[in-house]
């Protein structure tokens, strides 16, 4: 079925071909050597490098018509490609490519007293969907990640990044084609009609595996209606807890750096805790700094009366998931009341702790129930490419399967193999 006649088709009837292909390239995809997967992710940042004007340009057609929606700028900026973004992208294909393959590695192996040997390796989860919006260098990540390990993929990226998307995707199947893998390992949802996303999320046995990537809204929507798995999280309310012992150069540099780096990313900070023993005079420089750089603070009584620029915080500020250059900002007593307020308004992403005190630091670490933790760094490492996973296809803020940066291991399950020499099981 071509794109034009799937764009008329039933919504329900285009998701079933394009996961019934899908679930055919996974079987190969699941066969394939590393080094024929491999190959096909550095020709597809071949491509994307060879086709980078087009790809520019199509990308400059979706932040037109953002920019003449009225979008906000946090948007604006993830959906924008730039030369050194794209050439980024092309960069982290290739770092993927070098990774190890997660597929077929040995987790555990042991001989029980019977003689039957169990050995449990891992395995590609089968075809994963993956819905996202504005960013539309998911398109290649989300390919790229799913590709090396094993898995077959059904993209559906949001309208406003269609023309970003579609030539992203072209990058990627030239990639496909030159490696001797099937195109339909990776195909891209051809239409942004919505009713496309509730398909893929009722397609239970034809999609194994659902990841949203992208607002509130769109990720509350996938666990509300999906009845396939879903791995997802919600908010980046991220948090830095400034203690007493901290250094007053590194806090200055590390809030503003993640605060105010890019806004948009889920790893921005959005709430600064501050001791009420650190130094005022250094409380007043860090207010200074963020307001000079263009934040807008707001905060209790206690931090506006340090700087008249800083506004009133609310209650629903604590909560919020600003992604603009606005920080929340409060006076805590002590680590006890940070852990406190982290663990009721936290959405479990990433929280950071700075200090030079390293018993403090490390009860921090430990007490912090979230997908990461850091101790003297900026939350911005919250990233899947940092933390050398090559990118990500999304942080997951659950407690099960996969936490944090998901990349190529949290992209696949597990199975077990016995070997026996004739064994059986005695009569109950």
């Amino acid at each position: 079925m071509t794109g034009e006649n799937m764009n008329q088709a039933d919504p329900i009837q285009t998701i079933e071909i394009m996961a019934k292909k899908a679930r055919l390239a996974s079987q190969i995809l699941a066969q394939a050597p590393t080094g024929q997967k491999a190959e096909a992710l550095l020709a597809t940042a071949q491509a994307i490098r060879e086709q980078s004007a087009d790809i520019l340009a199509a990308n400059a057609k979706d932040v037109a018509t953002a920019e003449n929606n009225q979008s906000t700028s946090a948007m604006v900026d993830r959906l924008r490609l730039t030369e050194v973004r794209l050439g980024n992208i092309a960069s982290a294909l290739e770092v993927i490519a070098q990774l190890d393959d997660p597929v077929g590695q040995i987790i555990d192996r042991k001989t029980r007293p019977n003689g039957l040997e169990l050995t449990r390796i891992r395995v590609p989860i089968g075809v994963i969907g993956i819905i996202y919006e504005s960013r539309p260098n998911v398109t290649i990540d989300a390919a790229a990640l799913t590709l090396m390990s094993g898995n077959a993929a059904i993209l559906r990226g949001g309208s406003e990044a269609i023309h970003s998307n579609k030539a992203l995707y072209q990058a990627m199947r030239q990639g496909l084609r030159k490696a001797g893998l099937p195109e339909e390992a990776i195909q891209l949802v051809p239409s942004t009609d919505r009713a496309l996303v509730g398909a893929m999320l009722r397609a239970s046995g034809l999609i194994d595996l659902v990841i949203p990537r992208g607002g509130k809204s769109l990720v509350a929507r996938v666990q509300q209606e999906a009845r396939v798995p879903v791995l997802a999280h919600l908010d980046g309310i991220n948090h830095i807890y400034v203690h007493q012992d901290a250094d007053p150069e590194m806090v200055e540099k590390v809030v503003v750096n993640a605060k105010l780096r890019r806004t948009g990313i889920c790893g921005a900070t959005e709430t600064l805790l501050i001791d009420q023993n650190y130094q005022v005079e250094h409380v007043k420089y860090l207010l200074q700094s963020l307001l000079n750089a263009g934040c807008e603070i707001r905060g209790t009584e206690e931090i506006q009366k340090l700087n008249a620029a800083v506004k009133a915080v609310s209650e629903d500020d604590w909560s919020t998931e600003y992604l603009d250059s606005i920080l929340s900002v409060r006076f805590v007593k002590d680590m006890d009341e940070a852990l406190s307020h982290i663990a009721q308004y936290s959405s479990h992403h990433t929280d950071a702790i700075l200090t030079k005190n390293q018993a403090i630091a490390e009860k921090f670490l430990a007490s912090v129930d979230s997908a990461i933790v850091m101790w003297n760094a900026s939350t911005q490492f919250a990233d899947g490419g940092e933390f050398g996973l090559g990118a990500e296809i999304g942080i997951a803020t659950g407690r099960i399967h996969a936490r944090g940066p998901v990349a190529l291991e949290g992209l696949t399950s597990y199975k077990w193999q016995v070997r026996g020499t004739g064994q059986i099981r005695p009569l109950a």
